[in-house]
C-alpha cells in the first residue's frame, strides 16, 4: 500500500524496500526463530514521485540520517511481523512529514508596551522591597 505523508508527497510501495530480521526483547522461543524485525528504506534522492522543493528540504534537514540518499527506520518493538511492518511504516510516514514540512513563519520583532514595561518594573520594586524587609534589624 502507498505511503500517504502529505497532500503533495505519495510514496509508492515499490519505490519502499522492507528488510526482515530477528529481533530481540519479547517472544521466547519464536524469537530465535522469527524474522519479526523490520526495516523499511527509501531511496529519497533519487525517488522520482518526490518534488524537488520537497527533496531539497528533506535532503536537508534528514541529512544526518542518510546513507547515499536513503533513509531508513527500524521496528521491532512487537511480536508480530505484521505489526512491526506497520510501526515501521508509520515511523517513516511521520520522519518523511516533520522534513519536508514548510518552515515556521519568521517571527516580527516588536517591543514591549509602555504599561507592560511599567508593571513588570513595579513588581521587580514589590519583590525588592519584601527582600529587604526580610533583612535583619539591628537593635
Amino acid at each position: 500500500m502507498d505511503l500517504v505523508v502529505n497532500r503533495r508527497l505519495t510514496v509508492p510501495e515499490a519505490e519502499l524496500r522492507e528488510r526482515f530480521s530477528r529481533s530481540s526483547g519479547p517472544g521466547g522461543q519464536g524469537v530465535n526463530t522469527t524474522d519479526s524485525r523490520v526495516e523499511l528504506s527509501f531511496d529519497l534522492l533519487r525517488s522520482p514521485s518526490v518534488p524537488d522543493d520537497l527533496r531539497e528540504r528533506a535532503l536537508e534537514r534528514l541529512r544526518d540520517r542518510l546513507v547515499d540518499g536513503v533513509v531508513t527506520v527500524a521496528a521491532s518493538e512487537h511480536r508480530a511481523q505484521l505489526r512491526n511492518r506497520a510501526a515501521a511504516a508509520e515511523r517513516l510516514r511521520s520522519l518523511l512529514a516533520l522534513a519536508v514540512a514548510p518552515p515556521p513563519a519568521t517571527r516580527r520583532a516588536t517591543r514591549p508596551t509602555r504599561g507592560s514595561q511599567r508593571r513588570r518594573l513595579d513588581a521587580k520594586r514589590r519583590r525588592g522591597q519584601t527582600k529587604r524587609l526580610r533583612g535583619s534589624t539591628d537593635d
